[in-house]
Parts: C-alpha cells; sequence; structure tokens
C-alpha cells in the first residue's frame, strides 16, 4: 500500500449517490475502498502516505474528449492547463487535421495549416518532428522529455483531411477508387497502431472535399478495428440539423460509433433550437443508434480566421489560400461568398465581422488586434472590415485564432444535460489571448453549472466527465473509482471549486482542486504541480 486518502467524499464515476470513503492505493492501482460506518477502517502499514481529505470529494480523474493538445504535450512538460483541471486523459488528433500519418511534404504543410491550433508552423524548432506514422507519433509520446513520458494521458484520432491530404492532396474532388483505397490502407494502419478512432473537419479543408460515399468506407474500417468516428460536421449554423442527421445516417449505414464534437447550436438561427438536436439524437438512440457527443461549458467558439473563407479558396492548401487574397479580383469573390452569401468555412451564416475577436496571432507584431473584433479594429483604422480581415490573414501568414461570438446559453446547458453527454474543452493553447476553455472547463462544469446554477448534480455531471467517455473509449480500468481499476484520480472542495480562467484573464489556474494523480503519483499535490511525467499514451484497447 502506497496511499490511502481518508474520509472523502467519494463520487465513483457512475452516477450513484456519493458516500464517504477511505481509499487506498498501490502500485498505480485502487486496492481497497473503505465505506465509512461499515466496519473499522483498515490499518495502513508502516511507511504508508495518507492524505486526509475531509471536506473533499475524489473522482475518477477527468478525460477531456476534445484536446487540442498534440504540440504541447511534447512542448511543455508542465502542462498545467490540464493537468490543474484534474485532466488525466485527453484525446488528441481531432477535427481532421493533425501531424500523423504524414510524409514529409505532407507534414510541412499541415504544420502550416493548423500553427493557429497548436503552434508548430514550419520553421518552429520547439519540436523534433521525428515520426511520420501513428505509431511513431504515440511512441513519441510515451519517450517524450528525455524518456520521462508527458503530464497527463493522451489518445488519438486518426485525421481524416491528413489522410486525405496524404493520399490526394488539397484538391476538391472525389477520390480515385486506388486514392480510396489508399485511404483506407492508412487508416487501417492507424487504427492497428493504437489510434481509438478518426476524426474529421467537415468545414475545414481538404477533409471538407470528402463525400458521404468516401467517409462510410473509412468509418467501416474503423468500426472494423473497434474503433469511432468523431466528426466535426458540415455546419453549426444554417442546416446544422441537417449536418446532424448526415453524420447519423453515414455512421448507422457504416455500422460505426459516433461521437459529435462539440455538438452545439450555433449562430441567431439556432437559437433554442438544442431541443431540435436533441429529438433528432433520441430517435436514433431509441433504433439502436451509438451516438455520445462532447460539449464545453461556454457559449463563443474559438478557431482560426482562415477557417472562415469558402472551402473553394482553400483548394491547393496554405500557399494558394495566400495568393488567392494577395489578387484584388479573387479576394472580392472571397469577400462576396462570406458577407453576402455565407461561406460554407463559416458554417453558412453570412459573417458579422463584430462577433469575431482575434484571439492570437502568429506573428508578435501584430499582437495590437488581439483582443478586438474584426469590427472594432476596422473601426480604428476607417476601413471596411473584410480589408482588416484579409491584411490580417495576408500578414499573419493565416496563423490568426479567433474567438467567434455566435452562441446561445440555453443550448448549452440542454445539451449538457442529455444522457449521451461528455465533457471537451477544445482547448485551443495558442494566442496571446486564448479561450478560457483550455484552462477552465471541467472546473467550470462542477463549479459553475453544477454548484451555482444546478443544472446537474455533482455526480451526474462527474459520470459525464468520467465513466462515459472511458466507455465511448473503451477503457477497462479508467473513469470508474473501483478496486482494481487505474488510480487516476482528482481531489477537490465541491464547495469552492471553480475555473480561475476568464476571457480577460485567460491561463489562470483553477482553484479547488489541490490534488491530482496519475497511476496514483502525484501529478497535483497541495495545488502546486509536481515535476511527476506519469501520462503516457494510451492505445486502442481489443475486444
Amino acid at each position: 500500500m502506497d496511499l490511502v486518502i481518508r474520509g472523502a467524499r467519494l463520487i465513483d464515476g457512475t452516477g450513484d449517490a456519493s458516500y464517504r470513503a477511505d481509499v487506498a492505493i498501490a502500485e498505480g492501482r485502487i486496492t481497497e475502498i473503505h465505506r465509512e460506518g461499515t466496519g473499522p477502517r483498515p490499518t495502513a502499514p508502516a511507511g504508508t502516505r495518507t492524505v486526509e481529505a475531509d471536506g473533499l470529494a475524489v473522482s475518477p480523474g477527468f478525460i477531456d474528449m476534445h484536446a487540442h493538445s498534440d504540440l504541447a504535450l511534447l512542448r511543455d512538460p508542465d502542462h498545467s492547463a490540464k493537468a490543474a483541471q484534474g485532466v488525466t486523459l485527453e484525446v488528441i488528433g481531432q477535427d481532421g487535421l493533425s501531424y500523423a500519418p504524414v510524409d514529409d511534404a505532407t507534414l510541412t504543410q499541415v504544420r502550416q495549416a493548423i500553427t493557429g491550433w497548436n503552434g508548430g508552423a514550419p520553421g518552429d524548432t520547439s519540436v523534433d518532428f521525428d515520426w511520420r506514422t501513428v505509431g511513431e507519433y504515440l511512441d513519441r509520446l510515451d519517450r517524450a522529455h528525455g524518456g520521462r513520458g508527458i503530464a497527463v494521458n493522451a489518445a488519438y484520432l486518426i485525421p481524416q483531411g491528413t489522410v486525405r491530404m496524404l493520399a490526394m492532396g488539397w484538391e476538391d474532388r472525389e477520390a480515385a477508387p486506388a486514392e480510396l483505397e489508399r485511404m483506407k490502407d492508412l487508416v487501417a494502419q492507424g487504427m492497428r497502431e493504437g489510434a481509438v478512432g478518426m476524426s474529421s473537419g467537415l468545414t475545414y479543408t481538404p477533409g471538407m472535399y470528402a463525400k458521404d460515399a468516401e467517409l462510410t468506407e473509412l468509418c467501416r474500417v474503423v468500426a472494423a478495428h473497434g474503433g469511432y468516428y468523431c466528426p466535426h460536421h458540415r455546419s453549426y449554423g444554417a442546416g446544422a440539423l441537417e449536418a446532424y442527421q448526415e453524420m447519423v445516417e453515414l455512421t448507422r449505414s457504416a455500422d460505426c460509433p459516433l461521437h459529435l464534437a462539440h455538438a452545439t447550436m450555433n449562430f441567431g438561427v439556432n437559437k433554442g433550437r438544442a431541443p431540435d438536436l436533441l429529438a433528432l439524437l433520441d430517435d436514433a438512440l431509441a433504433a439502436g443508434a451509438d451516438i455520445t457527443l462532447d460539449t464545453y461549458p461556454y457559449t463563443p467558439g474559438c478557431t482560426t480566421l482562415v477557417a472562415m473563407l469558402p472551402s473553394w479558396a482553400s483548394e491547393g492548401g496554405p500557399d494558394a489560400i495566400l495568393a488567392r487574397l494577395q489578387d484584388d479580383d479573387t479576394a472580392a469573390r472571397i469577400r462576396h461568398h462570406m458577407e453576402v452569401i455565407g461561406a460554407d468555412g463559416c458554417h453558412g451564416v453570412p459573417i458579422e465581422w463584430d462577433t469575431i475577436e482575434i484571439s492570437g496571432v502568429s506573428d508578435p507584431g501584430l499582437a495590437s488586434c488581439v483582443g478586438k473584433t474584426i469590427q472594432q479594429s476596422a473601426d480604428m483604422r476607417g476601413e471596411e472590415p473584410w480589408v482588416t480581415a484579409r491584411r490580417l490573414l495576408i500578414n499573419d501568414r493565416l496563423g490568426s485564432t479567433i474567438l467567434q461570438h455566435v452562441g446561445h446559453e440555453e443550448n448549452v446547458r440542454a445539451i449538457m444535460r442529455h444522457p449521451v453527454h461528455t465533457g471537451g474543452s477544445d482547448g485551443i493553447l495558442q494566442g496571446f489571448k486564448p479561450h478560457p476553455r483550455a484552462y477552465g472547463t471541467f472546473p467550470q462544469y462542477l463549479g459553475r453549472y453544477v454548484r451555482e446554477l444546478g443544472v446537474l448534480s455533482l455526480e451526474e455531471c462527474v459520470a459525464h466527465l468520467t465513466s462515459r467517455p472511458a466507455a465511448r473509449l473503451r477503457l477497462p480500468d479508467r473513469g470508474i473509482v473501483r478496486e482494481g481499476y487505474r488510480a487516476d484520480l482528482v481531489l477537490f472542495d465541491p464547495d469552492t471549486v471553480a475555473a480561475g480562467s476568464t476571457f480577460e484573464a485567460p491561463r489562470t489556474l483553477p482553484v479547488g482542486i489541490p490534488h491530482v494523480l496519475i497511476d496514483g503519483e502525484f501529478v497535483i499535490e497541495d495545488g502546486r504541480r509536481t515535476d511527476v511525467l506519469a501520462g503516457r499514451a494510451v492505445r486502442r484497447t481489443e475486444t
């Protein structure tokens, strides 16, 4: 026995009522749970460490079902942004764009394309990109930081957009039979090497160029290997319900489990329409569909400014995008699609520049833009918003990130109550002023939506953040406080836990989470980050 947690309120992750208990840990596993009032406490052997946890709750470690820490885990051994929240496992490789599988040319392109999410633009030497396959990337996580590992555990989704890029470039066309077979082979290889599923970004190029038939074939491969499909679907604005229905029908045809990424209903056209989405999902679940979803407990979204462009303007990749923006006639066409028609990159809704706040830039010389909307910056310059946006895209070489203020609180609350809901931060850690969800999602659930608003009970909320995602990931020994399970645990104060991060100070750490353990080792101890690197790549489990 290495550690005993005494007198905590045990919230086991199942959603059942909590109770006071002692929890004993040895060799990274939970060895004994002693419920108060069921006899004398077990006697710990001499030398066993004890944590007196009166007034604290102990729960499974939180699982972030939608994370953008693909490079942060390799760059930053501290990674308090997630560790301090009680996150013990992140799912990365999201939105169809990440760094494996790749070849040399594709790696250069994808690094440029998502520098706004993760940094790592060509020329950035903070990470040694010495992998090419999914398996090599997972191995790289395990041997990060001099072989010590990473701050928290990580599971990986094969990015469908990157796979398409590797097989056929950035072209907007249907895949030829040989190209589709190569994509299927790449997905199968990634699944064999340990990925838990496949992601898509169907408002991001080049993944959005795939038709349903192509996606269905890839999903069949994922399902054959026991994984799930996690799409950022084709619209969260105009046509959102149709986009959700498309994903439900596609995955049912492929007999593939579906996990809907950052599932919400945004923009003015969808105000108050969460019940329509939930009814659609309930009908599918009643008919036998296997569906889960994740959300973050905030209303604004976060992505890159270049993602707002119409898909035709992004064909060919970053260099082609910049060339189009620099051509006056083509730039005028892009503007018309964005401001009048409603670009597919902006979910079919004509862009409202006063909702687009710059949250980060790659070029520090452009930092004066951060914290202002495009409209505000344009007004200060006495010019039209498109002129400001175009200049920023060109000068920052597509590296600018944005907060998009298009969400609705009533939709956020309704969706988080649903039985298949899980928590996902969608946390982008780059930028001068990142979205506070990157540092605050999980304490925000516990503090604001449980304690202050009563949207969920504490036990139910913990289940959303632990056992439900663990079940989706098919993890046999995580997500529940149970004897024999891994000691990935969080101790928090239900009366004080809260997100410290705000839109004004987004990198502030949470309060009320004094201890976080991974495999029985303290990652956070007495509210401070230790030097422990207990995280590893969590590979898909065969059953």
